[in-house]
């Protein structure tokens, strides 16, 4: 069973960079039940899918189940047969690129404007800094312990011509300062999102988190929707948050509430 690493996307066609190749099936793209609204997050929780409706007849918008040219570049990467002991002795998740269409929806939820800074966590293959610069034009950061990743992802930003716009960086993710991001995406483990809290918590107010597959326990999205790509067996989730985040007080257990009962 393999967890996941944030991975990122995008770039133009370049047929010396092959990565992810897609099969035929059908897409889906499904919203989960919304949890219940909390106080404070009344207001934040009542918007539906944050969707541009100006573009939304508009040819630039793929749909999931259509390939474009971002599919093309970053495709499955092929086994890396480096052994590294003392490299994935460090790593807290087992590298798994996202799917192309999974980080066009990320990005698309994140509602960017051209001022933005986008943080990718755990940047793998440089995908979701890559789209984000070709697509939107603004400037990404993206930051992975891996050194093979990082080599990975130069190399993606340089084929896509972006290296103007997009800079990575092999950093350990817990330690960052995260204020100047004002878009963070992440495809990590629970435990690991629910780790970085501390550091999310100091983003600029309006900043937004976007998780691929997990949720942060504790804090409440304002957003989860999920998709299954053209090619893809599993469904794909996304979280979406924005700053400033509240982190509810822990639940009471059951034995807890027993004990209340009898009193």
């Amino acid at each position: 069973v393999l967890f996941v690493f944030t991975s990122c996307a995008g770039s133009t066609k370049s047929p010396e960079v092959r990565f992810e190749k897609k099969t035929t099936d059908e897409s889906a793209d499904e919203r989960t039940d919304k949890e219940p609204k909390s106080e404070g997050e009344v207001e934040s929780s009542r918007q539906k899918e944050p969707e541009d409706k100006e573009n939304r007849g508009s040819s630039s918008e793929a749909k999931a189940d259509e390939k474009t040219d971002d599919d093309d570049i970053f495709e499955d990467s092929p086994f890396d047969p480096l052994n590294v002991a003392a490299i994935d002795a460090k790593l807290d998740v087992v590298y798994v690129p996202t799917p192309q269409p999974v980080v066009d929806r990320m990005l698309k939820l994140a509602k960017i404007k051209k001022s933005d800074v986008l943080y990718d966590l755990g940047c793998g293959d440089g995908r979701i800094v890559v789209t984000a610069a070709k697509r939107y034009g603004i400037k990404a950061k993206g930051f992975d312990i891996d050194p093979r990743r990082v080599a990975e992802a130069k190399a993606n930003v340089k084929a896509a011509g972006v290296e103007d716009l997009v800079t990575i960086e092999e950093k350990d993710i817990f330690t960052l300062d995260l204020s100047p991001a004002d878009v963070v995406t992440m495809f990590l483990l629970p435990e690991l999102n629910v780790r970085l809290i501390p550091q999310l918590k100091k983003l600029k107010p309006g900043s937004r988190i976007i998780s691929h597959d997990f949720n942060m326990k504790g804090v409440r999205p304002i957003y989860k929707t999920s998709m299954r790509p053209k090619g893809y067996t599993s469904q794909h989730y996304i979280f979406v948050w924005r700053s400033p985040i509240k982190v509810r007080k822990k639940l009471q257990t059951r034995k807890s509430r027993k004990r209340k009962r009898k009193k």
